[in-house]
């Protein structure tokens, strides 16, 4: 069966253009031309991966609220933001709420399916991993890597995809310190520090709704990050 991919973006030529494209990669698309319609019909079937725009008709950051909405339904769904906006404090945003990637407009359809075609294969990584091990116990800390799930003392915490691998990549080695090129390198995507930062913020923020003393991040600072077992 072909992958679904949504795109939900309101400018109709551009809409056509992605979609085209896709379909020409292989893909089954459905489109969207703003967050209403594009939640309506993700409440019958989630698509496998999402690609939206941060503004969509009158909303100016409509993609905003649909990537928190997405993310309330399925913390594995791939979403991918392409949008005009080449802020740094745009794409911090959009990573920030849990995106997989941040794209501009600029790039080349080649280069875009390209980044798909990698995020799709995070995914069958993380679905069926080559190593004998797939679940990962440190303590409280459990991570699947079949079902590509996270809990702290049996309780699920909700990650995307990137924010696992920085998890997985730190809990693997308790105790060693994992720079951001190295964190870079174990969820597969290019990141700056600010926005390195931000997902450590997001992922601390996350395991604190479940350990309220969560602390097993210790940021080392000028270096990195390191995993300390909690007890």
């Amino acid at each position: 069966m072909k992958k679904l991919i949504a795109i939900v973006e309101d400018e109709p030529a551009i809409r056509a253009n992605y979609a085209a494209a896709f379909e020409r990669a292989g893909y089954a698309v459905r489109t969207f031309a703003n967050r209403h319609q594009a939640m309506q019909a993700f409440a019958s079937r989630l698509p496998d991966l999402a690609v939206i725009d941060v503004s969509l008709e009158d909303e100016v950051e409509g993609g905003y609220e649909l990537c928190r909405q997405l993310r309330a339904l399925s913390a594995e769904l791939p979403i991918v933001f392409l949008t005009a906006r080449d802020s740094e404090i745009d794409a911090i945003s959009g990573l920030r709420l849990g995106a997989d990637d941040f794209l501009t407009k600029d790039i080349s359809l080649a280069h875009l399916i390209a980044r798909v075609v990698a995020l799709f294969r995070r995914v069958e990584a993380l679905q069926h991993p080559t190593r004998p091990a797939q679940i990962l116990h440190r303590g409280p800390l459990m991570l699947d890597t079949e079902r590509m799930q996270a809990s702290w003392n049996g309780s699920v915490v909700p990650l995307s995809l990137t924010e696992f691998w920085i998890v997985h990549a730190l809990a693997e080695h308790p105790g060693h310190v994992k720079n951001r090129q190295q964190l870079m390198d174990a969820a597969n995507v290019v990141l700056d520090d600010n926005t390195i930062t931000s997902h450590i913020k997001r992922l601390r923020r996350k395991f604190a709704t479940v350990e309220q003393k969560f602390e097993a991040i210790e940021t080392v600072y000028g270096m990195g990050y390191r995993w300390i077992d909690q007890v």
